[in-house]
C-alpha cells in the first residue's frame, strides 16, 4: 500500500534538507508524544545506516518500531526504512529545487505486510484508502507549513 504527496516550500533546497535531517529535533518531538527513542550511533548528524529503536504506545500496548536511513543524498533525497508489528516499509523524501527560494518536497510512504496479521491490517486500510490518502496529504501539508514557518523564523 502506498501513499504520496507533494508540497512546495518557500525556502532554498539546502535549508529544507538541513531541517529534514535535524534528527535531534524529531527525536525530541517524538519523546514529547510519549515515544521512547534510542539512537544507535548517538547524537549528531545521521547518514546511511543510522538506526533508531523506538517504543510506541498504540491502542493500549507498547509496540517496537525500528527505523534506519537507507539512502542519504544531500540535498535532494532521503529514504527511511522501518519495521513495526509485521509491517515493513519505506518513506521516500525527494526534494527538487524550483527556484533559488522555492523547493518541492515529494513524500511517498509504502507499507508491506510480513505476516498474516499485517496482511489483514493492510486489507482493512485498503477499504478506507481514499480517506487515509486525504489525511496523509493534509498531514504532509501541515508538516511543510510548519517546516516553512521554522525556516522563515531562522
Amino acid at each position: 500500500m502506498k501513499f504520496s504527496s507533494k508540497e512546495d516550500i518557500a525556502a532554498p533546497i539546502e535549508q529544507v534538507f538541513m531541517a529534514l535531517t535535524d534528527f535531534e529535533t524529531f527525536e525530541r518531538a517524538a519523546m514529547r508524544r510519549g515515544i521512547e527513542v534510542m539512537r544507535s550511533d548517538g547524537p549528531g548528524t545521521g547518514g546511511v545506516g543510522t538506526e533508531w529503536q523506538c517504543r510506541v504506545p498504540y491502542r493500549g500496548k507498547t509496540r517496537k518500531l525500528s527505523t534506519r536511513i537507507d539512502r542519504f543524498d544531500t540535498p535532494e533525497h532521503l529514504v527511511l526504512g522501518w519495521v513495526i508489528m509485521g509491517l515493513s516499509g519505506q518513506m521516500d523524501i525527494e526534494l527538487v529545487q524550483l527556484s533559488p527560494r522555492q523547493t518541492r518536497m515529494s513524500i511517498a510512504l509504502e507499507m508491506k505486510p510480513n505476516s498474516l496479521t499485517a496482511r489483514l491490517f493492510i486489507q482493512s486500510l485498503r477499504l478506507a484508502k481514499a480517506s487515509l490518502n486525504r489525511k496523509f496529504k493534509r498531514g504532509v501539508a501541515r508538516f511543510s507549513e510548519d517546516l516553512e514557518a521554522r525556516l522563515g523564523a531562522a
